[in-house]
């Protein structure tokens, strides 16, 4: 299981990255694999703000639908638009091209509550 040691992680498995002040958010490779062939991704809208834990989207997988849910408090500022036609760059690259919001911070402290990678993969159990 691929759990990157430089990004931060949920308890409900999106992953999150910090760049220039703007996070970007994903799930996590766990995930995806829990949720397998995954064929459609629901996205918030640009602009949308979202308080910490704050559905902002589902994922729909062949055999389920899972929410996502905002991280820390944010603005939806990007939108990955490949996955519109292709949900599976999820399964095959979660942290890389499977990346799902870019959000601007709202309460950035917020950061500091996520999980570290040990911290997430213990979680696991």
């Amino acid at each position: 299981m691929n759990i990157p040691a430089n990004l931060k992680y949920t308890e409900d498995h999106e992953w999150v990255s910090e760049e220039d002040d703007i996070l970007t958010v994903g799930i996590s490779d766990f995930a995806q694999g829990e949720l397998g062939d995954i064929i459609f991704v629901e996205m918030p809208e640009i602009g949308n703000e979202y308080g910490k834990g704050d559905p902002f989207g589902t994922i729909e997988a062949v055999k389920t639908v899972a929410d996502l849910f905002a991280p820390i408090s944010g603005e939806v500022v990007a939108i990955n638009e490949d996955l519109e036609d292709n949900p599976d760059l999820i399964n095959s690259d979660a942290y890389g091209k499977g990346w799902i919001v870019r959000m601007k911070p709202l309460a950035p402290e917020e950061l500091d509550e996520l999980l570290t990678a040990s911290a997430y993969e213990e979680s696991l159990g």
